[in-house]
């Protein structure tokens, strides 16, 4: 505004959606947390199938009646109503069937999701503004209990290989498509989570922890390079409501495939070792000494790239992404690049050369045309971004 580009008028529109956005999303933070309280301390409270069953239904049906008789003043609180009641039928049968039949009880829950999120998935289409919260909560539940009975029936029945693969990412399909359906992003964002794991991905490896190291860097890097891809081919040809969950989704893939060239910069990587190869070792199944022999085996007849080649790669990889990205104006891969450059050579400095002072001349000297570099860069998208001086009238 005191450079003259809005008018103040603009700038308190600017100011009061802000605020608007920040207190919507306060209030809706501590109705979810009411809500989720409720519903949980209800079901444990009665202990009671019958009582759990007769509380829900009669909560429902008021929180129901306030959406459509009682007016935008107590929304809110038929929101509230319907989803406890709502939540405590949908908990409590999940109690009862893994309680009194654990045996069985993957199946029911994930027909039981499904029957759920497919009616409530039509009347998301026509829900009007009064209903569409609760409607959409009720989406999620039902996705919920579908996936959460799936996963029960799977490891109930110690499911291993192509088939926790293909449930990995059928839950990641399934989360993005919900939180696109509902417009949240928060649960699109979720998705990582599943199709991250889908290549056995693991937390930890010997002092450090890395929130979603990959056993196989390479593969997994490959694997979010597909995904990012495809976020950028979907954000380029939806509308404005996909194409914020699809960058959603693109900026995370991108910081998980970098959190494993972290891991592949420091150790390196042996490709497919724990997907075709032997794995990890197991006591029990065969001696150490057997299993070093194989192991060496296996490497002897794969591709191995060593740490020192992954950190070279990456590097440049994050110089080409700053650039490319730069010059598209996407700005989320530009912050998630420019922070993991940033990590990327702290990491090299203190891990790899640390006791090698020429290791910091190099990286100082180095940086400061790499500065340079930059500022010009900007300079240049900033002149092609400005618009064309108006031609003078001729005398």
């Amino acid at each position: 505004m005191t450079d003259g580009i809005i008018t103040p008028a603009q700038a308190g529109e600017i100011e009061a959606r802000a605020r608007e956005a920040m207190i919507g999303l306060a209030v809706n933070a501590v109705l979810v947390f009411g809500i989720l309280a409720a519903t949980g301390g209800l079901i444990l409270w009665l202990a009671s199938p019958l009582a759990v069953a007769i509380g829900g239904s009669l909560t429902l049906l008021c929180g129901l009646l306030v959406l459509f008789r009682g007016g935008a003043m107590l929304r809110m609180f038929g929101n509230a109503a319907t989803l406890i009641g709502a939540g405590m039928l949908l908990g409590g049968g999940a109690v009862e069937l893994l309680d009194k039949y654990p045996e069985m009880a993957g199946g029911p829950m994930a027909l039981a999701g499904a029957a759920i999120a497919v009616p409530a998935t039509l009347a998301l289409r026509r829900a009007g503004e009064a209903a569409r919260f609760s409607t959409a909560a009720i989406l999620l539940m039902g996705l919920a209990l579908h996936l959460g009975g799936l996963a029960y029936l799977m490891g109930r029945n110690e499911v291993s290989g192509l088939p926790i693969s293909l449930y990995y990412l059928y839950t990641a399909g399934i989360l993005a498509w919900g939180g696109w359906r509902i417009d949240l992003r928060l649960v699109t964002a979720l998705a990582i989570v599943p199709f991250a794991q889908m290549l056995d991905t693991s937390t930890f490896y010997f002092h450090a922890a890395y929130v979603f190291y990959s056993p196989e860097p390479t593969l997994s890097i490959l694997q979010m390079g597909l995904l990012i891809s495809c976020c950028l081919a979907l954000a380029a040809r939806s509308n404005d409501r996909g194409a914020r969950h699809a960058r959603v989704l693109m900026v995370l893939a991108f910081v998980v495939a970098n959190l494993c060239a972290l891991v592949g910069s420091l150790w390196g990587d042996v490709v497919g070792e724990h997907i075709w190869g032997p794995g990890r070792y197991r006591f029990g199944e065969m001696s150490y000494e057997e299993f070093i022999a194989l192991r060496e085996g296996f490497r002897a007849s794969t591709l191995v790239i060593s740490h020192h080649v992954f950190t070279v790669l990456w590097a440049l990889a994050l110089i080409a992404i700053m650039v490319w990205a730069g010059i598209r104006n996407q700005r989320g891969l530009f912050n998630a690049a420019l922070t993991f450059a940033a990590i990327h050579a702290y990491t090299q400095l203190f891990e790899s050369f640390w006791d090698e002072p020429l290791a910091y001349v190099i990286a100082g000297l180095t940086a400061i045309p790499l500065a340079w570099g930059t500022w010009r860069l900007n300079l240049w998208l900033r002149s092609r971004a400005a618009p064309p001086p108006s031609p003078r009238a001729a005398p």
